[in-house]
């Protein structure tokens, strides 16, 4: 039975989303992406936001979420964590 994602882990899949999209997103995509409803998305990205790992900014007409140095720093170390976890079984 697979595990429940951590809010670390949905965190980190924000960023790689957003990462793999040349650092920004659309909203919504990132949303079904994430695979999470409207209130989760609002709530991870209110923090993000609020801990400047993304910043809303507009492209036209449109609203895009883009990725911040402290963002792609988050998203290394925390990869070199996982990966640090998965050599040592520690997971």
């Amino acid at each position: 039975m697979e595990r429940k994602r951590s809010r670390a882990d949905i965190i980190h899949d924000m960023l790689s989303i957003i990462q793999d999209r040349k650092g920004k997103i659309k909203p919504t995509h990132l949303m079904y992406k994430a695979n999470l409803s409207h209130k989760q998305m609002k709530g991870y990205l209110d923090y993000l936001i609020s801990n400047k790992f993304v910043e809303k900014v507009e492209d036209g007409d449109r609203q895009m979420i883009t990725i911040t140095k402290k963002g792609r720093d988050f998203f290394s170390r925390y990869r070199q964590l996982r990966e640090f976890e998965d050599t040592f079984g520690i997971n």
